[in-house]
């Protein structure tokens, strides 16, 4: 039987050499038998729109864009998936017969671990931290889920913070931005904390510090370390806790079936992650 043509993906950021994607799309590919590639690019941000062009004459497959790209590069395509405009920002792109059509699949990624856990979300006051791309998903994916009381959006940047909290208003949720430094005003009475931030990227202490409460949900999208000072504080708070690991299965899985039609090898991809970094206790 004849072989299908190699296919390859990458992801594009800055900085980018951090990234587990390209390891755990090959294991998912590998498991598969999928005679494709998966490859990091460091991308700076003078020069994303050149990349575009030459991921074009290259006839990329698809690729993943990540930090600082996800909302710059929307302009550079040539579709917008229902995810992407809601989100107003793109994670996934998928060439399809020469159209660069963008997706966010960070929704989906985001808000599965919390619906597999089958949390009531009535009457949820949420803090999020961040405004970025990713904190834009996931007020995204918040807006889809019933009875949220509201959301609170700290942020160093209050100009981000507003327009976020704004558009979360759009889509028919309560929200009010919070300057950075008072998060630990708000985060005692939050049933949900999610930091969508790059903060424990490199061990920095907790911004909420001890100030969580007891039974609340911590959910902190920084995976490496798997173990932040946030998931510690949380624990020892005794909230539940919800790893950034699962959020970047999911949005990988969600990408790797926009790319190849076929449902993703979850499993595969968690052992991939997982055996770099050993599973929490």
């Amino acid at each position: 039987m004849e072989r299908a043509p190699a296919k390859t993906y990458c992801i594009i950021g800055d900085p980018v050499h951090h990234s587990l994607s390209p390891g755990m799309q090959n294991a998912a590919f590998n498991a598969l038998g999928l005679n494709c590639t998966y490859i990091a690019f460091r991308v700076p941000a003078s020069e994303l729109e050149a990349s575009i062009q030459s991921l074009r004459s290259i006839k990329i497959a698809g690729f993943n864009v990540t930090i600082p790209h996800k909302v710059a590069v929307m302009k550079y395509l040539d579709e917008l998936d229902a995810t992407a405009k809601k989100a107003g920002a793109v994670n996934t792109v998928n060439n399809i017969e020469g159209v660069f059509k963008g997706y966010n699949t960070d929704m989906h990624g985001f808000i599965e671990p919390l619906r597999r856990r089958k949390v009531d979300f009535e009457g949820m006051s949420v803090l999020l931290l961040g405004a970025g791309g990713a904190a834009r998903a996931i007020v995204a994916a918040l807006s889809e889920e019933k009875g949220i009381a509201k959301v609170v959006i700290a942020n160093r940047d209050q100009k981000k913070a507003g327009e976020l909290a704004r558009a979360g208003e759009k889509m028919g949720l309560k929200c009010e931005p919070l300057p950075f430094d008072k998060v630990t005003t708000a985060s005692p009475d939050a049933d949900l904390i999610v930091n969508a931030t790059s903060i424990g990227l490199s061990n920095e202490p907790s911004p909420v510090d001890s100030h969580i409460k007891k039974g609340s949900i911590v959910y902190d999208i920084v995976y490496r370390p798997v173990v932040t000072d946030l998931i510690e504080q949380a624990k020892m708070a005794q909230a539940s806790v919800v790893y950034g690991y699962e959020m970047l299965i999911e949005q990988g899985a969600r990408a790797f079936e926009i790319w190849t039609g076929l449902e993703a090898p979850r499993e595969v991809m968690k052992k991939n992650l997982l055996g770099i970094f050993g599973e929490p206790t």
